[in-house]
């Protein structure tokens, strides 16, 4: 698949992520006119061989990279090289992200989709019962070790490549880093899925194993965020804030290291602590 420019999209009428809006400030009995930048939000549609799959929240920025974080992430597809195309097509309401994948692939997904629309009240999409929230997926096995400094350095590193959060205050940061904390890829997006999908789809694209580093990101650490860490074969996660006890109990069954709480020389290791040099942990 042709790389791609990975900017936002300025032909789709988008020229950045960020918009200034004017407001009211209101200040004691006081008014007065001004504006502020907004993070600009907009339904995309993944579109699968002419057929929409799911609609998602996203930053317009970097949608190629969302496209195919997304499909690898979600088991549409089982690499990137299985997409042949990613086409962007503005909406009258948002972005289409159009992808062409295997007949075979576009085939198991209408299966997901029939037996999704056989049932009413899905909290989960695609989750039948209890035992399918984990994928099958095998745990990542890796001689991977670091420093505790690479966390530091790493975490100062993404607040610095965050413009558009610097504007807005409004979206989240996800970055891989080598193992000595060097960011290599940082992305946005008001979605902290979608962030986390564009920063492995431009690994994928870029032919990088995601597995050689670690990833970063500023949210709470979900279940989600550690099951598509898993599936991109990284073993450490690393939050800014709390992890979830379901995020905990995944990160043990698939031997991701999880680290939370992640601010300034501080964090919390919950799972596969091993991999943090022993000096560490002594």
């Amino acid at each position: 698949m042709a790389d791609a420019d990975l900017g936002p999209v300025p032909g789709l009428g988008f020229a950045r992520p960020v918009s200034v809006h004017s407001l009211i400030h209101l200040e004691g009995d006081a008014a007065s006119e001004g504006s502020a930048p907004l993070a600009e939000e907009v339904p995309v549609a993944m579109v699968y061989n002419g057929r929409s799959h799911v609609v998602v929240m996203a930053s317009p920025a970097d949608l190629d990279d969302l496209a195919v974080g997304f499909s690898v992430t979600e088991g549409i597809v089982s690499s990137a090289s299985e997409i042949r195309r990613v086409e962007t097509v503005r909406h009258s309401r948002g972005v289409e992200l159009h992808l062409s994948i295997p007949d075979a692939a576009a085939a198991t997904l209408e299966a997901r989709r029939r037996a999704l629309s056989a049932r009413t009240g899905c909290g989960l999409c695609g989750v039948e019962a209890i035992d399918d929230l984990v994928r099958d997926t095998p745990p990542v096995v890796a001689e991977f070790a670091m420093d505790p400094d690479a966390l530091w350095r790493a975490a100062a590193a993404l607040e610095d490549n965050q413009p558009v959060n610097r504007e807005t205050r409004a979206v989240h940061g996800a970055a891989w880093a080598t193992p000595d904390g060097a960011l290599r890829v940082a992305r946005e997006d008001v979605g902290r899925h979608n962030a986390l999908d564009k920063v492995l789809g431009a690994l994928f694209r870029a032919g990088t194993p995601p597995g050689t580093g670690f990833i970063v990101i500023t949210s709470r650490a979900s279940y989600e965020l550690v099951q598509k860490v898993a599936i991109a074969r990284v073993p450490l996660l690393a939050a800014v804030s709390r992890p979830t006890t379901l995020a905990v109990k995944l990160s043990e069954t698939l031997g991701v290291t999880l680290v939370a709480l992640l601010r300034g020389r501080s964090a919390n290791v919950y799972a596969h602590g091993e991999r943090l040099l022993p000096r560490a942990l002594a």
